[in-house]
């Protein structure tokens, strides 16, 4: 297990997460001050369109891959851009502690596409258009476990007529939201307009390769001691 000792080590600068935050935020301004047209043919050129099951090549060719990266920084509405940010500020940080920067970054654009592009193909029709950072966030959910798996996390429950914060462990508040995540590839809500396998398949690259790098920050934390 990857233990955090921040008395003992020097502090990184995070700031990985904060551009995240910023280009998301940027972008959504930017659609914002669009006409319905123009933001409309924005979406559809950057964002990353699906494909039938059996023509999952057409993802990789020269027009289309860029959009499973560009797809990232576009929101389609406020509530999924605030929701985003909101998850990416609580998992990024830490994870970001942990990583790196640079590896954070590269998790997050690399684990997002991928998670696009596990989406786009389960969709098995080639006129959807997915968009926003839910799979890319995913994945830095999924490393946030592998690299705390004992941490705990504040919840806000209603008891009664009280709000009681209480908190819990990490592991099991994610581990009801991946399989939320599964449930709601079956049914659920928005079912068909949600890009839920871009979710799963997110925490799952998230999850294996913070376990695949466990090691070598442990080794890393050391030297910095």
């Amino acid at each position: 297990m990857f233990v955090d000792s921040p008395g003992r080590q020097r502090t990184r600068l995070r700031w990985a997460t904060p551009l995240l935050l910023l280009v998301c935020s940027v972008s959504a301004l930017v659609l914002a001050l669009l006409d319905a047209p123009a933001r409309e043919a924005l979406l559809q050129r950057w964002g990353a369109v699906s494909a039938a099951s059996a023509d999952w090549r057409v993802l990789l060719q020269a027009d289309r891959i860029g959009g499973l990266f560009s797809a990232l920084g576009l929101h389609a509405s406020a509530s999924h851009l605030i929701g985003n940010l909101i998850f990416l500020l609580v998992f990024g940080l830490p994870t970001e502690r942990a990583l790196g920067p640079w590896r954070l970054l590269l998790l997050f654009v690399l684990g997002g596409a991928l998670a696009n592009f596990a989406a786009a193909v389960s969709m098995d029709r080639p006129d959807r258009v997915i968009l926003g950072a839910s799979g890319a966030v995913s994945v830095l959910i999924g490393a946030y476990l592998a690299l705390y798996p004992r941490a705990r996390l504040g919840v806000v429950l209603p008891l009664g007529l009280w709000l009681q914060f209480v908190r819990m462990p990490a592991s099991v508040l994610i581990l009801l939201w991946a399989l939320m995540q599964l449930l709601f590839t079956w049914a659920g809500p928005s079912f068909g307009a949600v890009a839920w396998w871009a979710h799963l398949s997110g925490f799952l690259i998230g999850l294996c390769a913070a376990l695949a790098l466990r090691g070598r920050l442990q080794r890393e934390a050391r030297l910095r001691r």
